[in-house]
């Protein structure tokens, strides 16, 4: 029999060693690329305190000096390695100095802060992120299923639909599903989006800083799939010009108070609090969204803050069901799909419940 490299890539380490392997995920020095390398340990672990922990060359993703190159990761959460199976890992971690500072790209170190705050921790913050993304043919950065350098019919029959000439990447999509379930990430659900080549998964409910780590290693997972499926993912807010939808990371949002009885009340002044602090909130809600929040394309307008009921043309919408329940929660529409979901929830968080 002729041995496929498969074979030996999908080898079960355990019928020979109780060794595994972890691959340690990290976020480098542009906030968007997601870098990782892999150690072996000498046994299953499942607490990332017990887990060692590692440097990396800080000079080569933008985050240190060549002559004081490195810094430190500390492991922060634990997934099951959808990739190797088994009992090997993947491990998201944050990055720090060698005197233990965090260094000036970790936010989630910021995050932490505020969602260990004890207002904040009573609150118990529930997150359900919309990450949509485009999937693009690796060596023109077109979107897949799109003719080569033209453009397919509008957009219209591409939002849900079904047929190879409406679904560009489902296998990718749903190879990135099960993945994601399989690694422990409470991914609830995804579909296909309005602009052809573009789709949307979503991660939650997830409380505090899970939010964050779960929907980072969903990224790094989506990306793994691509490198292996030959394709490029892209998280750009608006990534064809024109009469084409934008990408975003819609963030769903409540509080245990908003999902208690006369929880609608809490919301109302949860949004008002939110529109105190639109300019600061957009500011860190994503690069390039300017040219995805325009005020069409179910967006509101960049520089304006409005909410309303079932609205998806405003910055802020509050379902049906909760406006008819009285409470429940409410969904912020600003965050781009290159979001970093440590600032954002941190911030969500720290605007409405800490915020005077």
């Amino acid at each position: 029999m002729s041995l496929l490299l498969s074979d030996l890539i999908n080898i079960n380490l355990s019928e020979t060693t109780s060794k595994v392997i972890a691959e340690y995920v990290w976020i480098g020095g542009s906030g968007m690329d997601l870098r990782s390398k892999a150690r072996t340990l000498s046994g299953p672990v499942s607490d990332p305190s017990k887990l060692p922990k590692w440097n990396y060359d800080g000079s080569s993703t933008g985050q240190a000096p060549g002559e004081d190159s490195e810094v430190i990761l500390y492991p922060q959460a634990i997934f099951k390695d959808p990739f190797r199976r088994g009992s090997n890992i993947l491990v998201m971690c944050d990055a720090y100095t060698p005197a233990g500072e965090p260094i000036p790209t970790n936010n989630r170190y910021k995050a932490a802060k505020v969602f260990s705050n004890p207002a904040v921790v009573a609150e118990e913050p529930w997150y359900g992120i919309e990450q949509e993304y485009t999937l693009l043919q690796k060596n023109v950065k077109w979107p897949l299923g799109w003719p080569s350098g033209g453009y397919p019919g509008p957009q219209g029959p591409y939002y849900c639909g079904i047929g190879a000439d409406k679904a560009f990447g489902r296998d990718i999509v749903d190879a990135h599903y099960k993945a994601c379930l399989y690694a422990g990430i409470n991914m609830s659900g995804i579909n296909g989006e309005v602009m052809p080549g573009q789709w949307e998964f979503q991660v939650g409910p997830a409380v505090g800083i899970s939010a964050g780590d779960e929907l980072w290693i969903a990224r790094y997972i989506l990306e793994r799939i691509t490198e292996i499926a030959g394709a490029v993912v892209t998280f750009d807010p608006k990534p064809i010009e024109g009469d084409w939808n934008g990408a975003g990371a819609h963030t769903n949002y409540s509080t245990k108070s908003m999902r208690e009885e006369g929880g609608y009340e809490i919301i109302k002044k949860a949004i008002e609090k939110l529109s105190l602090k639109h300019k600061e909130h957009i500011a860190a809600y994503g690069e390039g969204n300017e040219r995805r929040l325009t005020g069409k394309h179910e967006t509101a307008n960049i520089s304006t803050f409005k909410w309303g009921v079932a609205n998806r043309g405003a910055s802020v919408r509050v379902g049906r069901d909760t406006e008819k329940e009285g409470k429940g929660y409410f969904e912020d529409r600003r965050p781009a799909s290159n979001m970093d979901p440590y600032i954002v929830t941190s911030m969500i968080a720290e605007t409405t419940i800490l915020g005077k």
